[in-house]
């Protein structure tokens, strides 16, 4: 957005304060310029309780003339900025959308056809087709689990009007990434209108991919079987799936036990037993049962560490728009340091956190900023807010992978 000159501000000043008066008593105006990054400001109190509609009022009587007001906060003061310039997203190419997604699914049936362990035929042709007939499955349940978390996002931002580009999948060969992806990503081309757009946006991912992954993930788990983990098996062959509580709730409902159960609890309570082997996932249960998991299964798990993921509370990821919009600028960034500092200490356990830390530190610890920051979330969008929450509790693995 660009400030107005000098001239354009004395042919608005009369104006704009007669279109502000009438929704905002002012105690008062300023005329910006090129440091402050506004072209007028009003401090205040705006009249009506109803600010979200006073907002969508005073947007649509200034997008003709090419300003964009923006709703803040100063302490118990409302504050109204006009900033010339209205955004115009460019357009998106699909082309390019399609491209990564068939790559991505090409991908993904890659890294489920190979990292079954079973050696490939002799032959080319056979070769791909082994690897097609054995990746299939994976496929299917992995993508619907990563297009329905997508479209979540898409869909929603569409219906509040918030320009958003169709999402962008991201693969990666295995076995540089065990899934043949990295997941994906929509861009918010435009601002959403207020805190409520901010949460709905946010949150529509990781609760479309969960509405798919459990259903997925009990189908796998019941097209999964038992086995004894034996002592015997080569190094660094044998990999171990960590536990989320609902992951391991899951199991417990189809198997009727806590999985892998151990031949006995080392002298613990089997309370004390589970809260260590949960965080840190050892000792190896080595001679108790375990589940070996269809594909289907493996691919809901991976679903269930996305959603996680994406909701852990900081920076640019749902998780740090949820707690932006439910606590605020202060609190959040406040977390933002601690969530780095715990990552990093589970990187001792884990090191896929460091990369995880890394991650959020480069993207940023500021989330995004809604137009209006005034209009309040209301009960309703409260209550999923602390939903979004709790879905990330019981979805985090501490240690998603142990490699025996």
């Amino acid at each position: 957005m660009n400030l107005p000159t000098q001239t354009e501000n004395s042919l608005n000043t009369e104006y704009f304060q007669a279109i502000i008066q009438r929704i905002m008593r002012i105690d008062d105006a300023t005329i910006g310029g090129t440091g402050q990054g506004y072209a007028f400001r009003y401090r205040g109190h705006i009249y009506s309780e109803d600010t979200e509609t006073v907002y969508k009022e005073l947007e649509s009587r200034l997008k003709p003339l090419g300003y964009t007001p923006l709703f803040r906060w100063e302490g118990s003061r409302h504050v109204i900025l006009l900033v010339k310039g209205v955004v115009q997203p460019k357009p998106s190419n699909p082309k390019v959308n399609l491209a990564l997604f068939i790559l991505t699914i090409i991908s993904v049936i890659a890294a489920g056809g190979l990292s079954s362990g079973e050696p490939l035929p002799s032959g080319f042709l056979a070769a791909i087709g082994a690897v097609i007939s054995r990746g299939w499955p994976f496929t299917v349940a992995l993508m619907a689990i990563l297009v329905a978390h997508e479209f979540g996002h898409y869909l929603v931002g569409r219906r509040h009007h918030v320009d958003v580009s169709l999402p962008y999948f991201i693969p990666l060969p295995y076995p540089l990434a065990i899934f043949g992806t990295m997941g994906a990503f929509i861009n918010m081309k435009s601002i959403p209108r207020n805190k409520r757009e901010l949460l709905d946006i946010g949150i529509a991912g990781p609760l479309a991919g969960l509405l798919v992954a459990i259903p997925v993930l009990f189908i796998g788990l019941h097209l999964s079987s038992l086995h004894v983990i034996k002592e015997s098996v080569p190094p660094n062959m044998y990999i171990l799936e960590g536990n989320s509580l609902l992951y391991l709730f899951s199991k417990f409902l189809v198997f009727g036990q806590l999985l892998p159960a151990p031949v006995d609890f080392g002298g613990l309570s089997p309370i004390l037993y589970w809260v260590r082997y949960f965080f840190t996932g050892n000792p190896v249960p080595v001679g108790g049962l375990d589940v070996i998991i269809h594909p289907v299964a493996w691919a809901a798990w991976g679903g269930l560490l996305v959603t996680a993921v994406n909701l852990i509370p900081a920076g640019q990821l749902d998780g740090g728009h949820v707690v932006n919009v439910l606590f605020g600028p202060k609190w959040t960034r406040r977390l933002f340091y601690l969530i780095l500092v715990v990552l990093a200490g589970m990187g001792f356990l884990w090191s896929g956190w460091w990369l995880w830390a890394g991650i959020i530190f480069l993207i940023g610890q500021r989330p995004a900023e809604p137009l209006d920051m005034i209009t309040p979330l209301d009960t309703r969008r409260k209550w999923l807010g602390v939903l979004a929450l709790f879905v990330f509790v019981i979805t985090f693995t501490p240690i998603p992978l142990m490699v025996h």
